[in-house]
Order: structure tokens, then sequence, then C-alpha cells
């Protein structure tokens, strides 16, 4: 039996065990419990958590089944163990992390950090198709975010960018204006949302005539539509994002494992 022990899951808002979960392997139903206190906020982005040994203890079990648990969230980029100083919660704010969501590379050269120019920060009515994306009303508001990135100074991706509005309330065009670093990060450290993974649809587009003219291209040249929805814990959709990139020198690389 595997005692839970953690804070913010024992009691009556406890998760109930399903059928499917009496059955799953051990480690399974530890990597679910690691799972739950990530969510909660037991242990923030960058902190680090107990050792396999105190994990062990506290839900005992083996020390191999934590380790097999935690290997599991290391592999899908929840955790990040650090030779020699342990395992930690991954976080937005580390340099690789930021090149993970943001695949536009250059063709002959190393990835370079993006400078971001916000163009608009509004609230809208959720437009149909996004508004279903994010599994919200039609009466529900969102933060809509318009941005230029650039690369070494060449405009590169131009982003529309759409997240909840109950969730994104405190968000505005001056926080967004003083703020240097990672967009994800910010949605980390302020407003408590990790971006966990994203699905991605890419087809290539015709530049229209306001699109070239901040990416600096002709209209009609071809350009790269990424279409990304991003989850939080718990399979929660909270963004909805457009980005068109120019192909010219750059493009979208992906590594399949």
């Amino acid at each position: 039996m595997v005692k839970s022990g953690m804070s913010g899951v024992d009691g009556p808002d406890a998760p109930r065990a399903s059928k499917a979960a009496v059955y799953a392997p051990l480690y399974r139903q530890i990597k679910s419990l690691l799972l739950r206190s990530l969510q909660v906020g037991e242990w923030k982005p960058g902190q680090m958590i107990p050792s396999e040994l105190e994990l062990a203890n506290r839900f005992q079990v083996s020390q191999g089944t934590v380790r097999k648990a935690i290997d599991e969230l290391s592999t899908e980029n929840l955790l990040i163990r650090k030779q020699g100083k342990g395992t930690f919660v991954a976080t937005h704010h580390e340099p690789r992390a930021r090149f993970r969501f943001l695949r536009v590379v250059p063709d002959d050269r190393a990835p370079v950090p993006a400078v971001s120019r916000y163009l608009e920060c509004k609230r809208v009515r959720a437009p149909r198709e996004v508004g279903m994306q994010l599994a919200l009303k039609p009466s529900d508001p969102l933060v809509y975010l318009r941005r230029l990135l650039t690369f070494e100074g060449s405009p590169v991706v131009l982003d529309e960018i759409w997240l909840p509005g109950q969730l994104f309330k405190k968000l505005t065009a001056e926080r967004l204006a003083e703020y240097n670093g990672p967009l994800y990060g910010l949605f980390e450290s302020e407003f408590g949302t990790r971006m966990i993974r994203a699905d991605e649809r890419i087809r290539a587009v015709a530049a229209a005539a306001d699109a070239a003219r901040l990416l600096k291209v002709a209209a009609g040249s071809p350009l790269l539509l990424v279409e990304r929805v991003s989850y939080t814990y718990g399979e929660r959709p909270v963004e909805v994002r457009r980005g068109l990139s120019v192909t010219e020198e750059y493009h979208y690389r992906n590594t399949l494992t």
C-alpha cells in the first residue's frame, strides 16, 4: 500500500483511487503522487525536491520504485537531475527550457535568445474557435497578446497569443514592457502557471500585407504558420498561439526520440 503523506493531498480532497489505479504499476502510482505535489505547488519551479530515500520512506516503497517514477518525470521535462546536487523542479527560467518551446533556429549557426517586442496586450471576448480550444464559454474574457520576436536584430516570428482572462487578469502591457525574460517564465513566476506540453500544427502560408510589413518581407512571401495549444498540469489548456515565422535563413527544428 502506498502512503501519500503529502501536504495538500491527504484528507477529504485527496483523489480517490480508481479500479485502473489499483492495477497500475507501483512506480506509476508514485509518479501520480509526485505529479499531484507539483500541481498543488508543494515544490516550486527551481526548488529541489526531497531525496529518493526520503520519498521512499514517505511512500513506504523501495528507492528503486521512486527512482523509476522520477526518471519518467525527468524524461517529460517536469523534473531535472543535477549531478551531485539533487533533483529539481524544472523551470522556464533555465536557458535550455527556452529552446524547448521555441523551435525556430538559424540554418547555419547555434540558436540565440529572442528579443520580444509587444505590439498589443488587451482583453477581448473569446473567438469561438479559441474559446473551444481553451474550454471557455463564449462570454469568458481572454487576454490577447501580439508580439514580434527578433533574432540578432532581425524580425523572425510574429505571434498572436490568447490566454484565459481569469487566470491572467493582472497581465498588462506595462508589465510586459518592463519584463525581460522568457514569456513562459513570467507565466510561471507571476501567474502560477507552468506550461507542461504543447500540441502544434504546422503549415505553409503566404504573408499578408500587415505581417509582411512587420517581418520585413514581401507580401505573399512564404511563411511558416505554427498553431499551438499549450497545457499545464492536469491537461488543462491555458494558451492558444499562432506564430508566423520567416523561413529565409531559419527553420523549424524538432528532435524525435
